[in-house]
């Protein structure tokens, strides 16, 4: 989608997504001592949002002024600070080996833009920090539910792996996610990879 379609998303007065960060977030992280964050894409900040309430310092970053808007008032709510960057995280250069945590959550793109995005979410990690990428696998579309429906930006944990050149990976496998749904609970089936910066 582009901006102007996700400014557009965004617009409703409700959440589009749940105030809650997402679970695998919270499974990987949780243990993790508060540092530097980078969150790219970070749609409304959900995520930003409860890693800045657990003491990280979040550096999230959006293309919509209207998903970034509604990131800023939540913050404000919670007395809770964010650097938030306007940027299109395709074009945006992060500072290099600046962040203890980068994540890049749902962000869903053909393989080569995917491929450029994941080079400069590890490019800032610092020695020893750690990059979470979650998001919608490959077999979602047949086997799952939700997601985009459009084979081209769906990805594996292979794939993300491929990205990442010299990071140590840690965790690369698929997990299945209940949806609630109007006749029950249907799982999602995402791909999850955590790497590290070797020290």
């Amino acid at each position: 989608m582009e901006r102007e379609q996700w400014d557009e998303r965004y617009r409703v007065d409700e959440l589009i997504w749940k105030a809650e960060p997402n679970r695998f977030l919270v499974e990987e992280a949780a243990g993790l001592a508060p540092g530097r964050a980078l969150d790219l894409a970070c749609g409304e900040g959900r995520n930003a949002l409860w890693l800045a309430e657990r003491g990280w310092q979040v550096t999230a970053v959006d293309f919509s002024s209207v998903g970034l808007e509604k990131a800023r008032r939540l913050a404000s709510e919670r007395g809770l600070e964010l650097v938030l960057v306007e940027a299109d995280v395709l074009e945006w250069e992060p500072p290099a080996a600046s962040f203890d945590l980068v994540i890049v959550m749902y962000l869903h793109l053909p393989a080569g833009a995917r491929r450029r995005v994941q080079e400069r979410a590890a490019s800032a990690l610092a020695p020893g920090a750690t990059l979470l990428v979650v998001g919608h696998d490959s077999t979602n579309l047949t086997e799952g539910i939700g997601g985009p429906q459009d084979p081209a930006v769906l990805f594996s944990p292979e794939d993300i792996v491929g990205d990442l050149d010299g990071l140590d990976i840690e965790r690369a496998e698929r997990a299945r996610r209940p949806v609630a749904t109007g006749s029950g609970e249907v799982d999602a089936i995402d791909a999850i990879v955590r790497a590290v910066r070797p020290s």
